[in-house]
């Protein structure tokens, strides 16, 4: 079990303790208020940890609180780590970026592209292209989710029974099989679509490796990095560490409600959020991939393998905004790119929160979010457990007071 400790003082490392704390005391406030049921906090400089805060509960009812050591669900947080398994397999030759996914999953051999109409009358035709690897990494596949209600396409995954993106009872090779048998929302390489497609690239790399996705990546990743507690399921030792999840009722009161993963090894391992780590885990994640690839003579990446990953792959250097698909077309995309599995700043001055020119990231359903700042040398994480109503508020005033704070 790992232990996530302030190793330097904020000053130490060019920090401004006293923004700091305004950072705490803005995320106090929300605990008090009933926004959040708790957080952890942490920001790192140079690879030390500087400032590190826990505040309110993982248990509202049980009254337990929040802990360095707490088990977070960190749902989305694990495109990146499935990201990096993926381009472990690049680096070996076992699979490469212009590689058709048909290679690996024949289901995806013959896609089709919505044209028109809905539901049983629907009209597709013939994609122009084959669905890439690298259309999976950086969400251009034409994949979509059905819990957006905004397109013919996220009904026909609704009525397939995919709209959590998990089949009923189904593994992820199951899974996978119904995503294939349904028409592309867009041709492939044309557009940016949040989607299932890092499932999808989860099971690439169970093809690919021979071994299911948790064991290849417990194998590759978690267990050469030390992220001793992470992993796809929660054990009877873990049990009592990790925080409730919750959501929002009408009047926006926190009530528990159910989340993944559930006791046990689950059937379906969602490489796009099946994993639950603590703060500890995920930052030794993050420094790896600050360092470049290698943490502590463990190297799971060659230094240009992570520059390609944190570099912008939409064409032409456009950002979600201007090449999302329509439910993406809002002003928390500008200024963002996104490159192998991570967000990526391509235009500081357009975002809606300080940023520098190549911080890249990811973020999670239940509040969670990371990022990496290579100008700066900087690494965040904040976790919560709630899944909100609306969109996050929290992370946009995060980076803000955060940016705050830097001041050299």
């Amino acid at each position: 079990m790992g232990d996530l400790r302030q190793e330097v003082e904020p000053r130490a490392v060019g920090l401004d303790p006293e923004a700091l704390e305004r950072l705490d005391r803005h995320f106090a406030a929300l605990v008090d208020e009933g926004g959040l049921p708790g957080f952890l906090v942490a920001v790192s400089r140079h690879g030390r940890v500087a400032h590190l805060t826990t505040y309110g509960r993982r248990d509202l009812a049980a009254e337990l609180p929040v802990r360095s050591d707490t088990l977070w669900r960190i749902y989305s947080m694990t495109k990146p780590v499935t990201s990096v398994a993926a381009l472990m397999l690049l680096e070996e030759g076992r699979l490469g970026l212009d590689d058709p996914v048909a290679d690996f999953l024949p289901a995806f051999a013959e896609p089709r592209v919505y044209v028109g109409g809905s539901g049983p009358d629907t009209r597709t035709r013939p994609a122009e292209q084959p669905v890439l690897i690298r259309h999976l990494l950086t969400h251009t596949a034409g994949l979509t989710f059905g819990f957006y209600h905004t397109h013919p396409v996220d009904g026909l995954y609704r009525d397939a029974g995919v709209e959590s993106s998990v089949a009923p009872g189904a593994d992820l090779s199951e899974t996978c099989e119904v995503y294939a048998r349904l028409p592309l929302q867009f041709e492939p390489g044309t557009q940016w679509n949040y989607s299932v497609a890092t499932n999808v690239l989860g099971r690439v790399v169970e093809v690919v490796s021979g071994q299911d996705l948790d064991e290849h990546i417990e194998q590759r990743v978690l267990g050469p990095l030390g992220m001793t507690d992470a992993g796809f399921q929660v054990t009877d030792e873990q049990a009592g560490r990790l925080a409730e999840l919750y959501g929002q009722d009408a009047e926006g009161k926190l009530t528990p409600v159910p989340g993944l993963p559930l006791r046990g090894r689950p059937r379906f391992l969602s490489g796009s959020g099946g994993m639950v780590a603590t703060a500890h885990d995920y930052h030794r994640f993050m420094e790896m991939l600050r360092r470049r690839g290698e943490l502590d003579g463990a190297r799971l990446l060659r230094p240009e393998t992570v520059d390609l990953m944190a570099a912008n792959h939409l064409p032409g250097g456009a950002d979600r905004l201007s090449f999302g698909s329509p439910v993406h077309r809002e002003p928390g995309n500008a200024g963002l790119g996104f490159g192998l599995g991570v967000s990526v700043v391509v235009d500081p001055a357009a975002t809606r929160a300080p940023s520098s020119e190549g911080a890249f990231g990811w973020s999670g359903v239940a509040t969670t979010t990371f990022w990496v700042d290579p100008r700066r040398d900087l690494t965040v994480q904040f976790l919560s457990q709630l899944r909100p109503k609306g969109s996050h508020s929290v992370f946009p005033e995060l980076k803000r007071l955060v940016h705050q704070a830097v001041r050299s």
